[in-house]
């Protein structure tokens, strides 16, 4: 069987939906063995690491994969027509205007529906994209993976796509965030001076993740918290509103921006916190938080969408829109560590279930399934 997979995020500033795609087709490459897979643009060796805020290929392999996408992009452009027909499945993304329409079977993956959800939380640009990926690819695709089960139910509710379409495989938590040993948390959090014990966000500052709602949860903390427990914030800025910038870029007492966090370091620093704040308002999955309950961190996050479905019990879950449950929630965790203990035990064993090497072997049996009809 041979697999075209759409890199074309790798390419781009991105949070979740790179991370996905970075680990998963790492995960496809090793665990394939029949199956023959390759990439568009291009996907060579010398990949770099990971990298949110830059391409993962170097600057002169860069501009060459983008203008490869804008070549594609451009109507009645056979590009993707002559790669696509010489493999059985061509796994797409909403990047690619004109996927292909020859007997290539087209595939995608789902990842939220927040832009028909809370469009409001989105740029506009962001969400007419979305919208035409989904009008393009989705609605035309053999065979979709959404990334939970209320991903997929939103999917099905929305677009109307048949249910038997549409398959849910989990995304994975990388390797690094199971096996943080104290000396390499304790290295981190002093690299970025961090003395006090913290409660830590992880994310990219948009306005979905709510991070306005935790500022003010924080501060309604009693004042015994505040001062053993810092808040600290580490993500880039997206397009959250000035006042929020101002309010990470000049926080009051307790509240520490640290900015982008690189993927080497983001293990040891989630590791060394004594709980992880997550009061997103929807997500997809929520990849942040299993990799905070990897690491053996206590988890804070939100009742509903798909956080609920991964945490399950082994997290404190509370009403996203409401300051007094996450602030309730800090402080019932900083004042009782046997409870702490417990949560980050528990979370650590419900982690287990999330691992790149079972999304990619569930991956390539969903891809065998769709090259044979």
């Amino acid at each position: 069987m041979r697999i075209v997979v759409d890199v074309t995020s790798l390419l781009v500033r991105s949070a979740g939906v790179k991370t996905y795609l970075y680990h998963w087709i790492s995960a496809l490459l090793k665990q394939s063995s029949e199956e023959s897979i390759s990439f568009f643009p291009f996907f060579p060796k010398g990949a770099r690491q990971l990298d949110h805020q830059n391409s993962v290929f170097g600057r002169q392999q860069t501009r060459l994969a983008k203008s490869l996408v804008h070549l594609a992009n451009v109507k009645g452009n056979p590009i993707l027509e002559l790669l696509a027909c010489r493999a059985d499945i061509f796994h797409a993304s909403q990047h690619l205007r004109n996927p292909p329409h020859l007997t290539t079977r087209l595939t995608a993956t789902i990842y939220d529906m927040t832009c028909w959800l809370m469009p409001q939380v989105h740029q506009p640009a962001n969400v007419a994209a979305t919208k035409l990926y989904a009008d393009r690819v989705l609605r035309r695709a053999r065979g979709c993976i959404a990334i939970s089960e209320q991903t997929r139910r939103d999917a099905v509710d929305i677009l109307g796509l048949p249910q038997d379409r549409v398959e849910v495989i989990y995304p994975g938590v990388a390797d690094e965030f199971f096996q943080v040993d104290p000396p390499t948390a304790a290295t981190a959090a002093k690299k970025y001076g961090l003395q006090k014990p913290y409660i830590l966000f992880v994310g990219n500052l948009e306005p979905r993740k709510n991070v306005d709602r935790l500022l003010d949860a924080y501060q309604t903390l009693c004042p015994a918290v505040r001062n053993a427990f810092e808040l600290v914030i580490a993500g880039p800025l997206g397009w959250c509103s000035d006042q929020t910038a101002q309010r990470i870029r000049n926080p009051p007492q307790g509240i520490r921006y640290l900015g982008y966090v690189s993927e080497s370091d983001l293990p040891g620093l989630t590791a060394a916190a004594a709980m992880f704040a997550f009061p997103s308002l929807y997500e997809g999955f929520g990849i942040p938080v299993a990799q905070a309950m990897a690491a053996g961190v206590p988890v804070i996050t939100s009742l509903g969408s798909s956080l609920e479905e991964l945490a399950g019990d082994n997290a404190l879950l509370v009403d996203p829109y409401r300051v007094e449950e996450i602030a309730a929630a800090m402080e019932r965790l900083a004042s009782a560590p046997s409870v702490r203990k417990d949560l980050a035990e528990r979370g650590r064993r419900r982690a287990a279930r999330y691992r790149w090497r079972q999304t990619a072997e569930l991956s390539l049996a969903f891809f065998r399934r769709i090259a044979a009809g």
